[in-house]
Protein backbone atom coordinates (compact mmCIF):
# COMPACT_ATOMS: atom_id res chain seq x y z
CA UNK A 1 0.00 0.00 0.00
CA UNK A 2 1.28 3.48 -1.00
CA UNK A 3 0.15 6.48 0.41
CA UNK A 4 0.92 10.40 -1.17
CA UNK A 5 -0.13 13.71 0.25
CA UNK A 6 -2.71 14.67 -2.14
CA UNK A 7 -2.73 18.95 -0.41
CA UNK A 8 -1.63 21.23 1.73
CA UNK A 9 -2.81 24.25 3.02
CA UNK A 10 -2.61 26.93 5.38
CA UNK A 11 -4.25 30.56 6.97
CA UNK A 12 -3.18 33.21 8.71
CA UNK A 13 -5.49 35.58 11.00
CA UNK A 14 -5.59 38.92 9.07
CA UNK A 15 -4.57 41.11 11.85
CA UNK A 16 -0.60 42.00 11.50
CA UNK A 17 1.65 42.93 14.49
CA UNK A 18 4.59 44.07 13.59
CA UNK A 19 7.59 44.83 16.42
CA UNK A 20 6.88 48.33 16.48
CA UNK A 21 3.54 47.86 17.93
CA UNK A 22 4.96 45.17 20.56
CA UNK A 23 7.35 47.86 21.62
CA UNK A 24 4.55 49.94 22.75
CA UNK A 25 3.65 47.73 25.49
CA UNK A 26 6.81 46.24 26.34
CA UNK A 27 9.93 46.80 26.65
CA UNK A 28 11.64 45.97 23.41
CA UNK A 29 12.29 47.53 19.75
CA UNK A 30 11.98 46.30 16.13
CA UNK A 31 15.91 46.20 16.22
CA UNK A 32 16.20 44.09 19.14
CA UNK A 33 13.85 41.42 18.08
CA UNK A 34 14.65 41.00 14.93
CA UNK A 35 18.85 41.04 15.82
CA UNK A 36 17.44 38.37 18.14
CA UNK A 37 14.99 36.24 16.22
CA UNK A 38 14.50 37.25 12.49
CA UNK A 39 10.85 38.04 13.28
CA UNK A 40 9.96 41.34 11.54
CA UNK A 41 6.01 40.85 11.90
CA UNK A 42 3.25 37.97 12.84
CA UNK A 43 -0.55 37.83 12.81
CA UNK A 44 -3.34 37.28 16.07
CA UNK A 45 -6.77 35.92 15.86
CA UNK A 46 -8.70 38.68 17.62
CA UNK A 47 -12.60 38.51 18.44
CA UNK A 48 -14.47 35.45 17.79
CA UNK A 49 -11.76 33.22 15.83
CA UNK A 50 -9.98 30.79 17.80
CA UNK A 51 -7.94 27.97 16.82
CA UNK A 52 -10.98 25.69 15.87
CA UNK A 53 -11.58 28.52 13.17
CA UNK A 54 -8.44 28.59 11.89
CA UNK A 55 -7.87 25.03 11.55
CA UNK A 56 -11.90 24.16 9.99
CA UNK A 57 -10.55 27.14 7.18
CA UNK A 58 -7.66 25.49 6.30
CA UNK A 59 -9.21 21.96 6.48
CA UNK A 60 -11.51 23.79 4.08
CA UNK A 61 -9.08 24.27 1.95
CA UNK A 62 -7.30 21.16 2.10
CA UNK A 63 -10.90 19.79 0.46
CA UNK A 64 -10.96 22.38 -2.17
CA UNK A 65 -7.52 21.67 -2.87
CA UNK A 66 -7.81 17.73 -2.84
CA UNK A 67 -10.99 17.73 -4.72
CA UNK A 68 -12.30 14.99 -1.91
CA UNK A 69 -15.64 15.91 -0.03
CA UNK A 70 -16.01 16.21 3.84
CA UNK A 71 -17.87 12.60 3.75
CA UNK A 72 -14.50 11.42 2.08
CA UNK A 73 -12.31 11.99 5.20
CA UNK A 74 -12.34 9.23 7.72
CA UNK A 75 -9.80 10.75 10.66
CA UNK A 76 -9.05 14.32 11.67
CA UNK A 77 -5.88 14.47 14.04
CA UNK A 78 -5.05 18.60 15.45
CA UNK A 79 -2.37 19.02 17.16
CA UNK A 80 -2.52 22.23 19.19
CA UNK A 81 -0.78 23.83 22.65
CA UNK A 82 -3.46 26.38 22.20
CA UNK A 83 -6.99 25.08 22.26
CA UNK A 84 -10.60 26.31 22.06
CA UNK A 85 -11.37 23.91 25.02
CA UNK A 86 -9.73 20.89 27.11
CA UNK A 87 -12.77 19.20 26.06
CA UNK A 88 -14.27 18.82 23.89
CA UNK A 89 -11.05 18.62 21.48
CA UNK A 90 -10.93 21.05 19.01
CA UNK A 91 -10.45 18.55 16.65
CA UNK A 92 -14.39 17.63 16.88
CA UNK A 93 -15.30 20.98 16.51
CA UNK A 94 -13.32 21.22 13.33
CA UNK A 95 -15.17 18.05 11.81
CA UNK A 96 -18.22 19.69 12.68
CA UNK A 97 -17.18 23.42 11.37
CA UNK A 98 -16.41 21.51 7.82
CA UNK A 99 -19.32 18.51 7.96
CA UNK A 100 -16.78 15.61 7.60
CA UNK A 101 -19.45 13.64 9.37
CA UNK A 102 -18.25 10.50 8.21
CA UNK A 103 -14.42 10.70 10.59
CA UNK A 104 -13.61 10.64 13.94
CA UNK A 105 -11.65 13.43 15.85
CA UNK A 106 -8.92 14.04 17.91
CA UNK A 107 -6.10 16.46 19.25
CA UNK A 108 -2.49 15.42 20.13
CA UNK A 109 -0.39 17.54 22.31
CA UNK A 110 3.27 17.43 21.37
CA UNK A 111 4.06 21.46 21.35
CA UNK A 112 5.76 22.71 18.26
CA UNK A 113 6.82 18.86 17.04
CA UNK A 114 2.96 18.33 17.17
CA UNK A 115 2.92 18.10 13.57
CA UNK A 116 5.64 15.56 12.77
CA UNK A 117 3.76 13.32 15.53
CA UNK A 118 0.53 13.94 14.28
CA UNK A 119 1.47 13.46 10.30
CA UNK A 120 3.72 10.09 11.93
CA UNK A 121 0.60 9.02 13.65
CA UNK A 122 -2.11 9.22 10.68
CA UNK A 123 0.29 7.53 8.60
CA UNK A 124 0.10 4.51 11.01
CA UNK A 125 -3.36 4.47 10.90
CA UNK A 126 -3.47 4.81 7.02
CA UNK A 127 -1.06 1.55 6.96
CA UNK A 128 -4.05 -0.34 8.64
CA UNK A 129 -6.13 -0.34 5.44
CA UNK A 130 -8.76 -0.08 7.14
CA UNK A 131 -9.31 4.44 6.30
CA UNK A 132 -8.37 6.02 3.36
CA UNK A 133 -7.90 10.03 3.84
CA UNK A 134 -7.06 11.44 6.99
CA UNK A 135 -6.52 15.34 7.44
CA UNK A 136 -3.78 16.34 9.66
CA UNK A 137 -3.57 19.93 10.65
CA UNK A 138 -1.95 22.32 13.10
CA UNK A 139 -3.57 24.99 14.34
CA UNK A 140 -2.09 27.79 17.26
CA UNK A 141 -3.72 30.73 18.88
CA UNK A 142 -0.66 31.81 20.68
CA UNK A 143 -2.10 35.55 21.07
CA UNK A 144 -4.57 33.90 23.83
CA UNK A 145 -1.30 32.22 25.79
CA UNK A 146 1.01 35.00 26.07
CA UNK A 147 1.90 37.42 28.93
CA UNK A 148 2.57 40.74 27.45
CA UNK A 149 4.74 41.43 30.23
CA UNK A 150 7.48 39.06 28.94
CA UNK A 151 9.20 40.25 26.59
CA UNK A 152 11.26 36.92 26.27
CA UNK A 153 8.86 34.85 25.36
CA UNK A 154 5.80 37.27 24.08
CA UNK A 155 7.63 38.68 20.86
CA UNK A 156 8.48 35.50 19.73
CA UNK A 157 4.71 33.85 18.88
CA UNK A 158 1.77 34.02 15.95
CA UNK A 159 -0.82 32.28 15.27
CA UNK A 160 -1.77 30.57 12.38
CA UNK A 161 -2.86 27.13 11.03
CA UNK A 162 -1.54 24.66 8.54
CA UNK A 163 -2.37 21.03 7.40
CA UNK A 164 -2.58 17.77 4.71
CA UNK A 165 -4.93 15.76 3.44
CA UNK A 166 -2.85 11.83 3.76
CA UNK A 167 -4.62 9.15 1.30
CA UNK A 168 -3.90 5.99 0.28
CA UNK A 169 -2.57 6.04 -3.55
CA UNK A 170 -2.05 3.83 -6.34
CA UNK A 171 0.88 5.06 -6.89
CA UNK A 172 4.52 3.40 -6.79
CA UNK A 173 6.60 5.80 -4.77
CA UNK A 174 5.37 6.52 -1.13
CA UNK A 175 5.46 9.45 0.46
CA UNK A 176 7.34 7.92 3.83
CA UNK A 177 11.04 7.71 3.69
CA UNK A 178 11.80 7.08 7.39
CA UNK A 179 11.45 9.02 10.92
CA UNK A 180 12.97 9.61 14.14
CA UNK A 181 11.01 10.59 17.16
CA UNK A 182 11.88 11.20 20.66
CA UNK A 183 11.26 13.31 24.28
CA UNK A 184 13.64 14.13 26.92
CA UNK A 185 11.38 14.01 29.83
CA UNK A 186 13.20 15.26 32.38
CA UNK A 187 14.11 18.49 30.55
CA UNK A 188 9.99 19.44 31.01
CA UNK A 189 10.52 22.58 32.98
CA UNK A 190 12.37 24.67 29.95
CA UNK A 191 8.60 25.03 28.18
CA UNK A 192 5.38 25.19 30.03
CA UNK A 193 1.81 26.63 29.42
CA UNK A 194 -1.53 26.01 30.81
CA UNK A 195 -0.36 24.02 33.86
CA UNK A 196 -3.88 23.73 36.09
CA UNK A 197 -2.82 23.53 40.14
CA UNK A 198 -4.17 20.67 42.15
CA UNK A 199 -7.04 22.16 44.66
CA UNK A 200 -5.44 22.66 48.01
CA UNK A 201 -9.20 22.29 50.09
CA UNK A 202 -12.80 21.86 48.99
CA UNK A 203 -14.39 25.14 49.14
CA UNK A 204 -17.13 26.96 47.46
CA UNK A 205 -14.15 29.92 45.67
CA UNK A 206 -12.84 27.08 43.92
CA UNK A 207 -12.01 28.42 39.99
CA UNK A 208 -9.92 26.75 37.77
CA UNK A 209 -7.11 28.83 36.54
CA UNK A 210 -3.91 28.52 34.22
CA UNK A 211 -0.82 30.14 34.10
CA UNK A 212 0.84 32.04 30.33
CA UNK A 213 3.49 30.18 28.56
CA UNK A 214 6.55 30.42 29.74
CA UNK A 215 10.01 29.28 28.08
CA UNK A 216 13.62 29.40 29.69
CA UNK A 217 14.98 31.34 26.24
CA UNK A 218 18.98 29.99 26.56
CA UNK A 219 18.17 26.62 27.88
CA UNK A 220 15.50 25.91 25.06
CA UNK A 221 18.28 27.41 22.05
CA UNK A 222 20.78 24.79 23.63
CA UNK A 223 18.48 21.97 23.41
CA UNK A 224 17.19 22.70 19.92
CA UNK A 225 20.88 23.15 18.94
CA UNK A 226 22.20 20.44 21.08
CA UNK A 227 19.85 17.66 20.70
CA UNK A 228 18.11 18.31 17.60
CA UNK A 229 20.87 18.40 14.76
CA UNK A 230 22.51 14.86 15.54
CA UNK A 231 18.80 13.39 15.05
CA UNK A 232 18.70 14.89 12.01
CA UNK A 233 22.06 14.27 11.17
CA UNK A 234 21.13 10.23 12.40
CA UNK A 235 17.97 9.85 9.81
CA UNK A 236 19.39 11.55 6.93
CA UNK A 237 22.64 9.19 7.20
CA UNK A 238 20.57 6.35 7.64
CA UNK A 239 19.22 6.98 4.25
CA UNK A 240 22.14 8.47 2.61
CA UNK A 241 20.55 11.68 2.01
CA UNK A 242 22.52 13.92 3.74
CA UNK A 243 23.89 15.77 0.62
CA UNK A 244 21.09 14.71 -1.34
CA UNK A 245 18.07 16.35 0.65
CA UNK A 246 16.45 18.82 -1.34
CA UNK A 247 14.94 20.93 1.52
CA UNK A 248 14.72 20.84 5.50
CA UNK A 249 11.56 22.58 7.10
CA UNK A 250 12.16 22.95 10.55
CA UNK A 251 10.18 23.99 13.26
CA UNK A 252 10.10 27.86 12.91
CA UNK A 253 11.03 28.79 16.65
CA UNK A 254 13.25 31.53 15.27
CA UNK A 255 15.99 32.29 12.43
CA UNK A 256 18.55 32.34 14.52
CA UNK A 257 17.99 28.78 15.97
CA UNK A 258 17.59 27.34 12.32
CA UNK A 259 20.70 29.24 10.94
CA UNK A 260 22.77 27.68 13.68
CA UNK A 261 20.91 23.69 12.84
CA UNK A 262 21.94 24.56 9.80
CA UNK A 263 25.75 25.27 11.04
CA UNK A 264 25.49 22.12 12.80
CA UNK A 265 24.12 19.71 10.01
CA UNK A 266 25.97 21.24 7.54
CA UNK A 267 23.06 21.37 5.30
CA UNK A 268 22.98 24.36 2.98
CA UNK A 269 21.00 27.44 4.75
CA UNK A 270 19.71 28.14 1.11
CA UNK A 271 17.73 24.22 0.86
CA UNK A 272 15.91 25.74 4.74
CA UNK A 273 12.24 26.53 3.82
CA UNK A 274 11.40 29.79 6.69
CA UNK A 275 8.58 31.42 7.45
CA UNK A 276 9.67 33.00 10.85
CA UNK A 277 10.11 35.92 9.62
CA UNK A 278 6.49 36.93 8.79
CA UNK A 279 4.49 34.98 10.78
CA UNK A 280 6.68 34.59 13.83
CA UNK A 281 6.75 31.14 15.87
CA UNK A 282 3.41 29.60 15.22
CA UNK A 283 4.29 26.60 17.57
CA UNK A 284 2.97 23.39 15.66
CA UNK A 285 1.77 25.24 12.93
CA UNK A 286 5.11 27.02 11.04
CA UNK A 287 5.89 23.10 9.72
CA UNK A 288 2.83 22.76 7.78
CA UNK A 289 2.70 26.52 6.87
CA UNK A 290 5.98 26.53 5.39
CA UNK A 291 5.33 23.04 3.63
CA UNK A 292 2.24 24.57 1.89
CA UNK A 293 4.28 27.61 0.86
CA UNK A 294 6.99 25.25 -1.00
CA UNK A 295 4.62 23.40 -2.55
CA UNK A 296 2.96 26.67 -3.96
CA UNK A 297 6.19 27.46 -5.30
CA UNK A 298 7.94 24.00 -6.63
CA UNK A 299 5.86 21.38 -7.46
CA UNK A 300 8.62 19.27 -8.81
CA UNK A 301 9.41 15.93 -7.25
CA UNK A 302 11.15 16.94 -4.06
CA UNK A 303 12.28 14.85 -0.81
CA UNK A 304 11.65 17.12 2.40
CA UNK A 305 12.83 16.47 6.23
CA UNK A 306 10.78 18.24 8.27
CA UNK A 307 11.77 18.43 12.00
CA UNK A 308 10.12 19.81 14.61
CA UNK A 309 10.94 20.35 18.60
CA UNK A 310 9.15 21.71 21.48
CA UNK A 311 7.77 21.35 25.49
CA UNK A 312 7.88 17.83 26.85
CA UNK A 313 11.09 18.19 25.02
CA UNK A 314 9.74 16.20 22.27
CA UNK A 315 11.53 16.29 18.83
CA UNK A 316 10.55 14.36 15.68
CA UNK A 317 12.06 14.20 11.90
CA UNK A 318 10.47 12.94 9.51
CA UNK A 319 11.50 12.22 5.58
CA UNK A 320 9.23 12.61 3.13
CA UNK A 321 8.66 12.75 -0.40
CA UNK A 322 6.54 14.85 -2.50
Amino acid sequence: MSLEILATAHYVPERVVDNDELAQIMDTSDEWIQSHTGIKTRHYALGAENTSDLAATVGQQLLEKSGLTADQIDLIILSTITPDSLTPATAALVQDKIGARNAFAFDISAACAGFVFGLSTAEKFLRSGRYQNAMVISAETNSKMMDFQDRTSAVFFGDGAGGVILSQSTKTDDFFVDEELATLAEKNEYIHSGRIPAISEVKASNYPQIDAFYQSGRDVFSFATGAVPPQMQTILDRNGLHDDIDYVICHQANLRIIEKIAEETQIPFEKFVTNVQDYGNTSSAGIPMALDQLQSRDLSAKTVLLTGFGAGLDYGSLIIKL
